[in-house]
């Protein structure tokens, strides 16, 4: 079988066989075969699998490590990662998640300039990198233990294994995707919300398929907040700072972040989705510089540069919940819980860390 197909082997630049494995890149400047795990090597092997979503792939010079500079339609990706496996993904997934942050409004948004991404292969890296890019708010994002974070109109992570990286990638492109398009900032539990629909994600023919239904982890703690009985309510839930939560403690974390992963999803889906039309107005109200607030508040809510306080997240959350979803909060939290418990139903809980 090999030998009836050495020619059609032959001819590809790079070459991937499970098992050995044996990757080859295309040759270097001096005509010699590049190794995989070098920067021209890489952009062989990218190169030769005719990655769709890869518009081009070239050196990065950095001071952190050996890179590439990765094109798609609406992004740019800054890498040090040289992992085949992972890395020959990166273009089809950036790309799938624009697609899927531009499903959750009801018309396009347009993107003029391209996103930045900085994918480190280590934390040292990353820790360097975000000492300089995050000045004297670096303190601050080396405190994150395994994951990413969003500023200056870039995302930037490293490598915490495939899943993980891509989880943690969705997650930040989404607050990414609408600090670029949106004139006013989210609420926290809309902004968290929305972005915990792309922490799952399935891979297919170089394109990925986000599912908020697969979210084992959210849907998981959600049935460990609802067991403990300590769900936020309603009311409170719309109007909290994460910031909050976490100087409560764990429960009341995972509480906000699960609820507000559900909240989310109750907005979009419960009773055939009646409630879409809402939520789509609400976003677009964000786009669009519209929402019903006071100065003070259309001001915070339109220049990132200021903190988002927790007043600010307490008022501008239940307002504008109360302006585009309802007011009769009884009700509201009444079909809100049912649907939680429907979420959770089929969920084991002996599955969960």
């Amino acid at each position: 079988m090999f030998k009836n197909n050495k020619k059609r082997f032959s001819v590809l630049t790079a070459v991937l066989i499970v098992g050995g494995i044996f990757l080859a890149g295309g040759p270097d400047s001096s005509g010699k075969s590049a190794k995989i795990d070098t920067p021209a090597g890489m952009a062989a092997y990218l190169k030769a699998r005719r990655l769709p979503m890869l518009k081009s792939v070239e050196p990065w010079e950095n001071k952190y490590g050996p890179g590439l500079k990765l094109t798609t339609d609406h992004y740019e990706v800054y890498t040090t990662l040289l992992n085949p496996l992972i890395l020959s993904r990166v273009p089809g997934f950036v790309e799938s998640a624009y697609k899927a942050y531009q499903k959750q409004l009801p018309e396009l948004v347009e993107t003029q300039f391209k996103l930045s991404i900085y994918l480190f292969a280590k934390r040292k890296q990353w820790d360097d990198f975000t000492k300089v890019f995050a000045g004297e708010n670096a303190p601050l994002y080396l405190k994150i233990k395994s994951g990413a974070y969003c500023l200056k109109d870039a995302c930037v992570t490293y490598n915490i294994g495939s899943d993980a990286t891509f989880s943690v990638l969705g997650h930040e492109g989404w607050h990414q995707f609408n600090k670029r398009h949106f004139r006013y900032r989210l609420p926290s539990w809309l902004d968290e919300g929305i972005a915990m629909a792309f922490e799952s994600s399935r891979y297919q023919d170089g394109l990925f398929t986000f599912d908020p239904s697969q979210n084992f982890n959210r849907l998981g703690g959600l049935k460990l907040t609802l067991a403990k009985d300590k769900m936020i309510p309603l009311k409170v839930l719309i109007g909290l700072d994460p910031g909050q939560a976490v100087r409560i403690g764990q429960d009341a974390t995972q509480a906000f972040y699960s609820q507000s992963y559900a909240l989310v999803r109750f907005l979009k889906e419960d009773n055939y989705g009646q409630k879409l039309a809402q939520y789509h107005q609400l976003l677009m109200g964000a786009v669009d510089g519209t929402w019903p607030l006071t100065d003070e508040a259309k001001k915070i809510a339109a220049d990132r540069n200021i903190p988002m306080t927790v007043g600010y997240n307490r008022a501008a959350g239940t307002k504008l919940f109360e302006y585009y979803i309802g007011t009769d909060f009884a009700d509201i939290e009444q079909q809100y819980l049912l649907f939680c418990k429907k979420l959770v139903y089929r969920v084991n809980l002996k599955n969960q860390p």
